[in-house]
């Protein structure tokens, strides 16, 4: 990770690469509204501490993320990014969630209104990790932490372009009652999720398993009925892993036809509720999931079941069709830049892998772009949506991508 590698080695001070990420901010955040606070004074001494630790230790290994600018989600998002922290990452901000008075979860509210999708200002960044997706794929920061409960860290992952992880359900802590909200990342790339990942868990830097991994793509999982272009574009990154030999699609024994997931996953959000239904389906789904995983490494679905919507709402789509099955059923997902739809705005290919195999998602991930080199744009050749914050962010002496 080129940040943290450069502060390490005294090639670069974290003083100066978190001075500039809140330089950026200051330029960026009017516009994008992806921050709730900014910890500017706060920041810069934790960055100064960083540096005099590494001036009198050296390349410390116990700081893995030295100097690297991080954000949060919400406003007591640093209760959970302690591990960060003792890595020496700089919290430089909380990002924006929905705000109060709307039932629809896939939007944000920053401190100077509402946050913007980087690359349509007129369309939603997702939700309800919408601040941190925008922060991230406006190269305000390399890493912001999100929470997912329906696919709040996918959904923003995938409309904003970057790469988001959701957790097995109590792999990492989570004061969610129902086990339906756990942990996860937001990053420019599937290098970077995965170091996070070592720095929170402690474990070793994932091995690339046997390629080509075994797949299964489902573009509906047999109940949803995403639009036609998300399924696209989703089935064309899928063709260009097994292209690139990371995948092996394979045709399962039986169907991928989940129930839906939809009245079960309300029902344990409702105090009071009848439980017997949700239960019902929660077990029935674990089952056919478990059939499936016996026979293939790895479930693929676009993330989201349809384009960023604007600011007046989604309507009366659920952009979580595709998503919430995996928080009832508690398996890790990620999801993948997978291409730009008509309206410039990017897409995701979700992967889904048995529980406790997030190592297992991100080693695949990162060799997807390794071998695929990528689908993100280059920053330089953004669309005329885009704010001039890319273009500043291509200028600047080390790349965000890379922390």
């Amino acid at each position: 990770m080129e940040i943290a590698a450069g502060v390490k080695a005294r090639e670069l001070r974290a003083t100066d690469v978190v001075a500039q990420a809140l330089d950026r901010i200051e330029r960026t955040d009017p516009r994008l509204c992806a921050f709730v606070e900014v910890w500017g004074e706060e920041a810069l001494r934790r960055a100064g501490e960083v540096d005099r630790r590494l001036e009198r230790r050296g390349a410390d290994p116990s700081l893995p993320l030295a100097g690297v600018p991080v954000a949060v989600k919400g406003r007591h998002g640093l209760r959970t990014a302690g591990p960060l922290l003792a890595a020496g990452a700089v919290a430089v901000g909380s990002t924006s969630v929905p705000g109060p008075g709307t039932p629809w979860q896939t939007w944000g509210l920053g401190a100077r209104g509402r946050t913007v999708n980087p690359w349509r200002a007129d369309r939603t960044p997702g939700g309800s990790s919408a601040g941190a997706a925008a922060a991230v794929a406006a190269g305000l920061v390399p890493l912001a932490t999100g929470s997912d409960g329906a696919g709040s860290v996918r959904i923003p992952a995938a409309w904003c372009g970057v790469v988001g992880l959701k957790t097995t359900a109590g792999r990492l802590p989570s004061a969610d009652r129902t086990r339906l909200a756990v942990p996860g990342v937001l990053a420019r790339s599937a290098a970077d999720a995965a170091r996070w990942w070592q720095v929170v868990t402690g474990e070793p830097e994932p091995a690339l398993p046997a390629l080509p991994v075994t797949a299964v793509w489902s573009p509906g999982l047999g109940f949803a009925g995403p639009d036609p272009e998300p399924v696209a574009l989703g089935r064309a990154a899928v063709e260009r892993l097994v292209a690139a030999g990371v995948i092996r699609l394979v045709r399962p024994r039986v169907p991928v036809r989940l129930m839906d997931p939809g009245p079960a996953w309300l029902a344990l959000r409702t105090p009071g509720a009848d439980l017997a239904g949700a239960h019902r389906v929660r077990a029935e789904n674990d089952r056919r999931l478990a059939a499936l995983f016996a026979g293939v490494e790895l479930l693929l679905t676009p993330t989201a079941p349809t384009a960023p919507h604007g600011h007046e709402g989604p309507g009366d789509r659920y952009s979580t069709s595709l998503t919430w099955a995996f928080n009832l059923s508690g398996h890790p997902a990620l999801s993948l830049p997978a291409g730009f739809g008509g309206d410039g705005c990017p897409a995701g290919l979700q992967l889904v892998a048995p529980h406790g195999r997030e190592a297992r998602l991100l080693a695949v991930a990162r060799e997807a772009e390794a071998r695929t080199g990528g689908w993100r744009a280059p920053l330089a050749d953004l669309n005329a949506h885009a704010y001039d914050a890319y273009a500043c962010n291509r200028r600047t002496p080390f790349f965000w991508g890379t922390p």
